[in-house]
């Protein structure tokens, strides 16, 4: 499937609803990641720069309850993007949190401290997104 299309939209919906694997990681990090997402209800529009495409994924009460490509964010709660080299870089097995800490994937819109309380829920979502085939 084609990166950015309804198609892998709707495949990362169910992959992040779904969660990344959760080999090689303490209990008691599941146990929180569990926590922050119990009852989640937010937006997140996930850009690529240079398109200007955006995957808009909406969570109600915990789940990815549906996914979207736009061009138009506007009504996303948390809007962040990046260049094409890193989403690139995501799905060849980049670590998720070290492009969210270098700036790699940015949030430009959307309350900061909020959205960072939950950094850690969001950065496994951003691992089970990378892990969705695209065709090269």
């Amino acid at each position: 499937m084609r990166f950015f299309t309804p198609e892998w939209a709707e495949a990362v919906r169910a992959a992040v609803d779904t969660g990344p694997p959760q080999e090689g990681k303490l209990p008691s990090y599941w146990s929180w990641i569990d926590r922050a997402r119990a009852g989640y209800t937010a937006t997140w529009a996930l850009g690529v720069r240079e398109a200007g495409a955006y995957l808009v994924l909406t969570w109600k009460d915990g789940k990815c309850a549906e996914a979207a490509i736009t061009s138009d964010p506007a009504a996303a709660d948390y809007v962040l993007a990046a260049g094409e080299s890193t989403w690139r870089e995501l799905r060849e097995g980049a670590d998720p949190g070290r492009v969210v800490m270098y700036r790699g994937l940015r949030l430009e819109r959307g309350d900061a401290l909020a959205f960072f309380r939950v950094i850690y829920f969001f950065v496994e979502s951003l691992a089970a997104l990378s892990h969705v085939p695209v065709e090269p």
